[in-house]
């Protein structure tokens, strides 16, 4: 948990299927607004239409697939894919001097996920060396952050119900795309919460020490 959070309100919006780039460019009003404190840290919670995104270290000549939509952007890591049946939490939080560590940053988005699918029992870890969400030996949550300002923006992406064919055709974080791995391929999630963003968000606010944020 962080202290500095404790009780400070959070602002959670769910927005739905989204088109990647209109989320990019609320991500991107919001880092600005918050970098000017006129904005609490926000946390947007979205599925976005069929997409690749490619991070710093993306490779120029990296196939992707074809007749799919393909967005360089600001966040690290390489090429992955966004669409239908995956979760996307973008978190902008300002980070004061003394949680400026990104590293350390990264393994808290990623407790935040172990957190969330332990309500589903899974038994889900890191990977030494490597940065996201692991159950079994296969990769079921992809993490890339940026910074603006002391402001992050980007996020991180949960498997859940999606077409696994979407990872074909490329090397998703440079991995074989056999190693990525959904939810459902392990447990049910609720009826209730079928795509777990509550389970997301009640896993963020817990961690990082927010109030309970209602959608």
């Amino acid at each position: 948990m962080n202290p500095r959070a404790a009780g400070i309100p959070l602002v959670v919006t769910r927005l739905g299927r989204t088109d990647y780039a209109a989320a990019h460019r609320l991500q991107a009003e919001l880092v600005a607004e918050r970098a000017r404190d006129a904005i609490p840290d926000q946390l947007l919670i979205t599925e976005h239409d069929c997409v690749v995104t490619r991070g710093r270290r993306s490779a120029v000549d990296e196939g992707v697939p074809a007749g799919v939509a393909v967005l360089d952007v600001e966040r690290g890591g390489q090429a992955t894919w966004h669409g239908p049946g995956q979760v996307v939490l973008y978190p902008i939080r300002f980070l004061p001097p003394g949680e400026r560590d990104l590293k350390l940053y990264l393994r808290a988005l990623e407790q935040v996920v172990i957190n969330a699918l332990a309500t589903l029992g899974l038994d889900a870890t890191r990977v030494d060396g490597l940065t996201g969400v692991w159950i079994g030996g296969l990769k079921v949550c992809s993490i890339g952050i940026a910074v603006r300002r002391w402001v992050t923006w980007h996020g991180l992406a949960l498997n859940v119900r999606n077409d696994p064919a979407g990872f074909g055709g490329f090397r998703p974080c440079g991995l074989a795309g056999a190693v990525m791995t959904r939810v459902v391929d392990h447990a049910p999630p609720p009826d209730s919460d079928p795509m777990l963003e509550e389970a997301l968000r009640g896993a963020f606010c817990g961690h990082f020490g927010y109030e309970p944020a209602p959608f």
